[in-house]
């Protein structure tokens, strides 16, 4: 089994219960099992024109999927939810987004891990510090290191822990 960290999102309807429902699918997936979850944080938007603030969390899974199988499930699970892929960067009902999946350093046509971007994001940082602040990423640089040198500006801790939904 791999430890798989996913970033999950949400602007768009009841973030709440979709953030809800989407951790009680993973923990459905093959092979997979909600380990543990972050606690939630609200953040601006990062993209275009005006929009809601996001809700945020990041959760650890333990997977016997490869990291392309995981990619697919999570896609399929982002579409029942309603998430369209309209707007690079646009609001969506959920986001999810493989930050870490185990050691490894994949860098594919379909996917990056670790996450491209996930060093300036202070709405990963944040959640995945919370969850598992001793990590060290496959890069060799502690996790630590990123989040004190992210601002976080724009980044509200909540307080709670979203639960998974059935």
């Amino acid at each position: 089994m791999i430890d798989a960290y996913i970033a999950l999102g949400s602007n768009l309807g009841d973030s709440r219960s979709l953030l809800s429902s989407a951790l009680a699918a993973m923990d459905q997936l093959p092979a997979t099992r909600l380990v543990d979850r972050s606690p939630t944080y609200r953040s601006r938007a990062v993209g275009p024109g005006t929009q809601r603030d996001y809700l945020n969390l990041v959760a650890r899974l333990e997977t016997g999927l490869t990291a392309s199988e995981l990619l697919a499930q999570l896609q399929s699970i982002e579409a029942n939810h309603g998430r369209e892929r309209s707007e690079h960067w646009g609001p969506r009902t959920l986001d999810l987004d493989i930050l870490l999946y185990g050691n490894a350093t994949i860098s594919t046509d379909e996917l990056t891990v670790p996450h491209p971007r996930m060093a300036e994001r202070n709405f990963v940082l944040y959640p995945l510090s919370d969850l598992a602040a001793d990590l060290v990423l496959p890069c060799g640089t502690p996790l630590q290191r990123w989040r004190g040198t992210c601002s976080n500006a724009g980044l509200e801790a909540l307080g709670d822990s979203i639960e998974p939904g059935r």
